[in-house]
């Protein structure tokens, strides 16, 4: 990353513009173009640097449910499992992590039972526990990158 990717995410973190040009308008605080700014976001997620760039909703405030789930998926699964995983509407955040619960991600449905029916699709699918760990607190975390 240089310094204007991490000037992309730093500001785009804070929200993103609900205009009929969003980019042009996300684009011209950071002396940008519109194309210049989609271009870039391109290369962030071509290149892993953004897993995804999209809103993030708040199920819970529209009358829906979440979870954070965790599996613990043997080395030579992952992938596999990741594409079963990933394969539900309702799964975002899928995470690799260091640990021997590798696979952290959350699921986001319109009720609790919605919730629990894909747990329950994602363990008959994948043969492997599913560990539900719906939020009890939430917490806002922000990322900065340092220019």
């Amino acid at each position: 990353m240089d310094e204007i990717d991490r000037a992309i995410i730093n500001a785009l973190q804070g929200g993103f513009p609900l205009s009929p040009t969003p980019f042009a308008d996300a684009a011209a605080p950071l002396g940008l173009t519109e194309a210049e700014l989609i271009d870039r976001i391109a290369a962030l997620r071509r290149s892993g640097v953004l897993s995804r760039f999209g809103p993030l909703y708040n199920a819970d405030r529209f009358g829906g449910h979440n979870t954070l789930v965790a599996m613990a998926v043997p080395s030579d699964r992952f992938d596999a499992v990741t594409e079963i995983v990933n394969s539900f509407a309702e799964v975002a955040h899928n995470y690799q992590r260091d640990h021997h619960f590798n696979m952290w991600f959350v699921i986001a449905a319109d009720s609790r039972e919605k919730v629990a029916a894909v747990l329950t699709e994602v363990e008959a699918g994948t043969g492997l526990p599913a560990h539900d760990m719906p939020k009890l607190t939430e917490f806002h975390i922000g990322l900065k990158f340092e220019a």
